[in-house]
């Protein structure tokens, strides 16, 4: 099972030049790095990320990260994946721009 993640350009871009990423800033407020499921994605894109440009969508292997990876209960009462370990690019399966048409970020097809 695929889980994703949202970066910025530059954090993206700090995971591929290093190997390893504690995530986002508030990933590392709370502790743990953010996923969501594909049926997430687009809620969390729009509740966190509304109006945000140059964003890559990261596509990682849910069970390949083991015990570290737990699904929790989160935003409405549903469970989200939460990472309790850094990000490795070993972690991303594929990674995708994630393009903004001014009101909605655009998910690829592959996502099902």
């Amino acid at each position: 099972m695929l889980i994703y993640k949202i970066f910025r350009a530059d954090e993206w871009a700090h995971l591929q030049a290093n190997g390893a990423s504690d995530g986002a800033p508030i990933d590392v407020t709370d502790g743990f790095v953010h996923f969501s499921s594909a049926e997430q994605a687009a809620e969390t894109a729009a509740k966190h990320f509304a109006g945000v440009e140059d964003l890559v969508l990261l596509a990682c292997d849910a069970a390949a990260m083991g015990h570290d990876l737990k699904w929790e209960v989160s935003r409405g009462g549903a469970e989200f994946p939460h990472l309790y370990r850094q990000i490795q690019i070993t972690d991303v399966v594929w990674s995708r721009p994630l393009p903004f048409d001014g009101q909605y970020h655009s998910f690829p097809e592959e996502m099902v």
